[in-house]
């Protein structure tokens, strides 16, 4: 299935699948951009909605701009696109990959969202920027004081990201969701993402073997059956 390209705001945008009053916006994670291969067995699972990806700053077509992907803005532009979404569909709901998930927390309570799938979810943004911070021995001083630190993993830590994070805690999530993870994801820690779950009332699914990208042939054919299980919410 071949997407169509257009832009929102200008932010580079992709919709997939034939016309329909449904949509599911997609929102890619690191390394990754509006078509990568989960927005396609999206669009394939779920038939009777089409589906609108598009690229966060630094990632696709805006891999050399000038915009960083970092949470205040990347929220900003995920309202822009839930915003076109909901001018022109009648039911919007929400796919979230990795740190797209993150994004999809500070950007959505509040509106009205049918039903919400996250793949491999970056739940607790200051857990993960912490466990990194420990992986490559950064230390909050030194991060404070030098405002950025590039890390191996290609991923920047930024000290105005830690405190827009401890200023913007996650205390609500109204939506009905979904969430799906692999048991030798590093990235995203499993008590965080159970905690979630719990929490907020979600549904938590655990492939055996996955890791944190879905990418070799069994972990997207567990994806796709997942999408396709709970296709009707």
């Amino acid at each position: 299935m071949d997407p169509q390209f257009f832009q929102i705001d200008q932010i580079p945008a992709a919709l997939w699948g034939p016309p329909s009053e449904q949509v599911v916006v997609g929102v890619h994670g690191a390394q990754s951009n509006k078509t990568d291969v989960p927005f396609r067995l999206l669009a394939e699972a779920f038939p009777a909605c089409q589906v609108l990806s598009f690229d966060l700053p630094e990632h696709g077509d805006r891999k050399d701009g000038s915009t960083l992907c970092k949470p205040p803005v990347c929220a900003q532009e995920l309202t822009a696109v839930l915003n076109y979404a909901g001018r022109h569909w009648k039911k919007v709901g929400l796919f979230a990959v990795s740190m797209g998930a993150y994004f999809s927390l500070l950007a959505c309570p509040g509106r009205n969202i049918s039903h919400v799938w996250f793949l491999s979810p970056v739940v607790d943004m200051e857990r993960m920027t912490r466990d990194m911070m420990d992986w490559f021995q950064i230390s909050e001083a030194r991060l404070k004081v030098e405002g950025a630190v590039p890390t191996p993993m290609g991923q920047t830590l930024y000290w105005d990201d830690i405190c827009y994070i401890r200023a913007h805690p996650i205390d609500r999530w109204p939506f009905p969701t979904d969430i799906l993870r692999g048991d030798g994801d590093t990235l995203a820690a499993e008590e965080t993402a159970a905690g979630f779950a719990e929490r907020f009332s979600c549904r938590l699914r655990t492939v055996k073997g996955a890791e944190h990208w879905f990418h070799t042939p069994e972990e997207l054919t567990a994806l796709s059956a997942w999408l396709r299980e709970t296709s009707s919410g």
